[in-house]
């Protein structure tokens, strides 16, 4: 089975109509894993998949529009009738557990070990499942986020979380087949400021130019910009083929 990614969704910060927040479905290697969980995206993915089948969930960072719809599967899965045959394996930041147990007011993270297998991202964390190899990077943010490389019968994608600019984010993406990386702000702001976490259009081209990627993929566009302007502007410092991620979009590396 060749590497493939949908888009199931790449709005910052929030969902809009039809456009969910990040998330998207890696498969390749016989193993299927949602990658981010933003809101709208469970729902999105069930029009690609049955998320009880899933292989495995990863999730780069606990900020609410890449995890919150950890909470729909939740439900799905222990209440809705889509109880997977056993618990997924949901690789995430350490206190991923935590926070999901405490939507529901619960001080223990046990009774959600039905339905996830919760597992703690590190810096240089390796898994393999089936054909499918996933490698997470710990990546510049103002919270414990991790970058991704996926690699699967000789194709790479790589997927740059919520980060800025920092060695390890053109490491993780070297000569990747595909690069999906953030381009959430405008510009860099003076000071300690949360836009300084983040990556602008250029940044992204500069990546994934020093990276020798084949591909870039743009997503996760701030409010301040629009995808198209924010993929052109990265286009124009990549040197590579750019192109915008659009929901439902199914990418063959």
């Amino acid at each position: 089975m060749p590497l493939t990614l949908t888009v199931l969704g790449a709005a910052s910060p929030h969902p809009g109509p039809d456009r969910p927040c990040s998330g998207y479905l890696l498969s390749g290697g016989g193993a299927s894993v949602w990658v981010d969980a933003g809101p709208g995206t469970f729902a999105a993915l069930q029009r690609h998949t049955d998320p009880a089948r899933l292989t495995a969930i990863w999730v780069s960072h606990l900020h609410a529009d890449h995890s919150a719809d950890l909470l729909a599967a939740a439900y799905a899965f222990a209440f809705g009738g889509m109880t997977p045959p056993a618990p997924i394996p949901l690789y995430a930041p350490q206190d991923c557990a935590r926070r999901l147990a405490g939507f529901f007011g619960r001080p223990d993270v046990d009774f959600l070990k039905g339905v996830f297998d919760f597992r703690a991202l590190y810096d240089g964390h390796d898994v393999r499942h089936w054909n499918l190899r996933l490698t997470a990077r710990a990546v510049a943010h103002d919270t414990e986020t991790y970058g991704l490389r996926a690699e699967c019968q000789g194709s790479v994608l790589a997927y740059s979380g919520d980060s800025g600019p920092c060695a390890a984010l053109t490491e993780l993406a070297a000569r990747a087949d595909l690069f999906l990386c953030e381009a959430d702000i405008d510009a860099h702001h003076g000071g300690e400021h949360r836009y300084q976490v983040h990556l602008t259009p250029e940044d992204a081209g500069r990546i994934a130019h020093a990276a020798r990627v084949r591909e870039l993929l743009v997503t996760h566009v701030g409010p301040t910009l629009t995808r198209e302007a924010a993929t052109a502007r990265a286009a124009s410092f990549s040197g590579r083929p750019t192109r915008t991620a659009v929901e439902g979009d199914v990418h063959t590396l």
